[in-house]
């Protein structure tokens, strides 16, 4: 049992609410919150802001996650730390063979404590509480410090491995960057994706484009905002972007610091937020398929005040998550198919006389976008074809010229930013707002 310490509690802790105008619909009227930390009270939770913001305790009214499973695939996770105990699965490690449930990096950890961290001390009042505090967490090693590459042949098998073992969510919070996913990796969505499987991945933290896999169709990509609903500078930004979610001064388990927790800005904290917000929606929500799960997030989500927007938007997708508007508000089910579109792989595609060109053709016709790639060999005196792969891409709510990153697999850049020190100064919280209504 690890001793944890920290420095004096806070003396008061001050939110100010500002509900503000959106293009839907205008709400007026302030809130202002002033409570002293009774004598229970803990400094790690109090500075977990984003539970204030989220309004979670209401939101756990109606759901906690029970019943979901979510994978993490990152550097493993600490089944023995204070806040995540009987909340990590077995899982599997992809790097050496050894256990996942062990994190020397922190940066599994740090993701997993967001979607599923539940407390400690009595009544779970201390410490690091997730979005999904009773969903459980299924460790995927792909890598073992957060500075090494991230091989799409490991985090591909470890998607197909979640899909298989029943996960409901699949949390990637690692982004390359420079190019694109390969077919190993492009099948291992398709895949998760064909199971049912809601896939979350971080746009990435240079600033530049959305990086992969988030880039790929029907994976939900999430860019990062701090407390006052702006966008963070270093989130990458472009028409993949799906949803954004809190990613600044983030407070979250960390078993390589004492006491275990540390603060990061990052869109893999923003994607772990989404992450567990689906794990929610699926909770309170067993039937919905994955797309339907998917349209709930984005009908919630909201722009919170910042006028003129129109969705998606290339910095903010379809807005800002809202847990408790995710679970409650009165959101038709929809069709059952993925409202991101989909990956299409080649035994999907209709053969004919003249099937790539007749594809082309369909695609040019339709919304979606696309691109077929094929390689043919030649052997000998006859034409012998020696493989044939073909990607399509459907992209029900793309506009077109989106061509995405150049081709190309250099190392993947994780994107993770430096941690900060421990324990942030108190900031406003940003405003709730009515959500956006609509999307292709």
């Amino acid at each position: 049992m690890r001793n944890r310490t920290g420095p004096p509690r806070s003396k008061e802790l001050k939110i100010k609410r500002v509900w503000s105008t959106t293009g839907v619909v205008a709400l007026t009227g302030a809130l202002l919150l002033n409570s002293a930390p009774t004598a229970s009270a803990d400094y790690v939770r109090d500075q977990q802001w984003v539970l204030d913001v989220f309004s979670m305790k209401k939101t756990w009214a109606e759901t906690q996650g029970e019943g979901v499973t979510v994978a993490v695939v990152d550097t493993g996770v600490d089944g023995d730390h204070p806040d995540m105990t009987g909340q990590v699965l077995t899982g599997k490690d992809y790097t050496s063979g050894g256990n996942a449930r062990e994190d020397i990096a922190g940066h599994g950890t740090r993701v997993a404590s967001l979607v599923a961290g539940h407390g400690h001390g009595s009544g779970n009042a201390s410490g690091m509480v997730g979005l999904a505090p009773k969903a459980k967490i299924l460790p995927l090693r792909t890598m073992q410090t957060k500075h090494d590459k991230n091989p799409e042949e490991l985090w591909a098998e470890a998607v197909r491995y979640a899909a298989d073992r029943g996960a409901k969510v699949i949390n990637l919070s690692f982004a390359n960057e420079y190019g694109q996913t390969g077919p190993l990796g492009q099948k291992a969505i398709a895949y998760a994706q064909s199971k049912d499987v809601v896939v979350v991945a971080g746009t990435g933290n240079n600033g530049g484009d959305v990086g992969y896999p988030a880039a790929l169709p029907g994976v939900v990509a999430v860019g990062a905002v701090d407390k006052n609903a702006n966008i963070w500078s270093s989130s990458n930004t472009g028409k993949q972007v799906a949803l954004t979610a809190p990613g600044v001064r983030i407070l979250a388990a960390d078993p390589t610091r004492s006491p275990e927790y540390s603060v990061a800005d990052g869109t893999s904290d923003a994607t772990a937020y989404v992450s567990a917000t689906a794990a929610l929606v699926r909770a309170k929500y067993p039937d919905l398929t994955a797309g339907q799960v998917i349209n709930r997030l984005i009908k919630s989500a909201s722009f919170l005040g910042h006028k003129g927007l129109k969705a998606p938007n290339e910095e903010y997708g379809y807005g800002i998550i809202r847990p408790y508007q995710a679970v409650t508000m009165d959101i038709p089910k929809g069709p059952e198919a993925n409202p991101l579109g989909r990956i299409q792989l080649a035994d999907e595609v209709t053969a004919g006389d003249d099937s790539a060109a007749s594809q082309s053709e369909n695609e040019k016709g339709s919304s979606s976008m696309g691109f077929i790639a094929l390689a043919v060999g030649v052997i000998g005196l006859g034409v012998v074809v020696a493989a044939v792969t073909v990607f399509a891409v459907t992209r029900s709510r793309r506009t077109s010229g989106n061509g995405g990153p150049v081709s190309g697999m250099p190392p993947q850049n994780m994107g993770y930013p430096p941690q900060q020190p421990m324990y942030p100064t108190a900031q406003q919280p940003y405003p709730t707002a009515a959500p956006n209504q609509g999307y292709p």
